[in-house]
């Protein structure tokens, strides 16, 4: 994130403490300037982010209810235990419903029959109208018994088909893949269609994170989009990160999706939903998270490690920087935390500065120091800059 190299090391001889006390005078008496471990300001591009409070909410959530009425056998799934779109969790005794199937197929072939009577009947006055022995409206009658007896059919088998959609309901399926709650209907209980609920379903492979955001920040990024200081992110790249009740880091990133285009009247804030992938089942509805979420980017910020940053005695925030080998105090306007080690400087610093980080109990205003690369002891491994080097090593400005 920024310049950095090795970390020198705290010399242990007695000298150190005497040079920690008096910088400058121990220069003067031939003692060589303290090392100090610097970075170098340079312009980077960061994201835009801010911790919101948050609640997990499933992506969806069934209620399953009975669709017939009936007496409930036998309940199928585990309490708790994951399900699958179209698994029985339910089943109702089907016999009232075998039975009206059975009727409704009686009543099919009875309106078969009847229409094979009345193709007959007009096949044979057909025959005769063509010897002018039948008239013309006992054709036309004979007609129109066919079209009744297509009808009669027709309604029939709409029955059988509506007879063995309630059998099949019998048998309650899950709606959707999911995880089931607790059990809220026994066996031997008796149900009526679309009544109470049976058991809930959540899926939960992916959930919601639902965060609020105070309308006055929401303002502040629109203001800097406006002028031109940060850029909006694209819709859908904007990454989010949970950190969970504890504490500890959530592993999976996952996405903001929109905010709400009002304003809560109670609270005085906008919510905004990210998507976020629960492969463990970690993430549980209702369960409270931070949100670290980034809205934006500002293209060419300068940050400085946190411990960078000082106060002086009236509490104004400034930096140590090196300049012609000696330690010159710079005020400056601190921005937002960019993460838990760094934060962004608004004003006071330059780009190329060279920014004091460690060893600030040797030194003092003015006193002459050696400036070191900085490495984070945090990071594992760290590359060589070869901008740090080359800053550190440049000749002092000549008058």
């Amino acid at each position: 994130m920024f310049p950095i190299l090795r970390r020198t090391r705290r010399a242990a001889l007695p000298v150190l403490s005497l040079l920690a006390l008096f910088p400058v005078a121990a220069s003067a008496q031939g003692y060589p300037p303290p090392s100090v471990g610097v970075v170098i300001a340079e312009p980077q591009r960061v994201e835009v982010a801010q911790e919101l409070p948050g609640r997990i909410s499933p992506t969806r959530v069934a209620e399953v209810r009975p669709r017939i009425g009936g007496i409930v056998e036998r309940r199928v799934f585990t309490q708790g235990s994951t399900v699958e779109a179209g698994d029985v969790l339910y089943e109702l005794d089907p016999l009232p419903y075998e039975v009206a199937v059975d009727a409704a197929r009686a009543t099919v072939a009875r309106a078969e029959a009847g229409l094979a009577d009345a193709r007959q009947t007009e096949t044979r006055l057909e025959s005769l109208r063509s010897r002018n022995v039948a008239s013309r409206a006992d054709l036309d009658s004979a007609e129109t018994a066919v079209l009744q007896a297509n009808a009669a059919l027709a309604e029939a088998q709409a029955q059988l088909r509506a007879a063995e959609i309630n059998l099949g309901y019998a048998a309650v399926r899950a709606p959707i893949a999911g995880r089931t709650g607790r059990a809220l209907t026994t066996e031997g209980a008796l149900v009526s269609a679309q009544g109470e609920v049976m058991t809930t379903i959540q899926a939960l492979d992916t959930v919601y994170a639902d965060m609020q955001q105070p309308v006055s920040e929401l303002l502040r990024l629109r203001r800097a989009m406006e002028a031109g200081e940060i850029t909006e992110l694209a819709p859908g790249a904007a990454e989010v990160q949970l950190y969970l009740d504890d504490g500890s880091l959530y592993p999976h990133l996952g996405k903001l999706l929109f905010a709400e285009a009002s304003v809560d009247r109670s609270s005085g804030q906008v919510t905004l939903r990210a998507e976020v992938p629960n492969p463990e089942g970690v993430l549980l509805p209702g369960m409270y998270v931070r949100v670290r979420v980034a809205q934006a980017v500002r293209e060419a910020a300068l940050v400085v490690p946190a411990q960078a940053l000082r106060r002086d005695a009236s509490g104004q925030a400034q930096l140590m920087l090196v300049q012609d080998g000696t330690v010159a105090p710079r005020p400056v306007t601190e921005g937002r935390a960019n993460d838990d080690n760094t934060l962004i400087i608004e004003e006071g610093l330059a780009p190329g500065d060279i920014v004091i980080v460690d060893g600030f109990q040797k030194i003092g205003p003015g006193a002459p120091v050696t400036p070191v690369c900085w490495s984070d002891p945090a990071v594992d491994e760290t590359t060589p800059s070869e901008t740090c080097a080359r800053a550190i090593d440049a000749p002092a400005p000549t008058n």
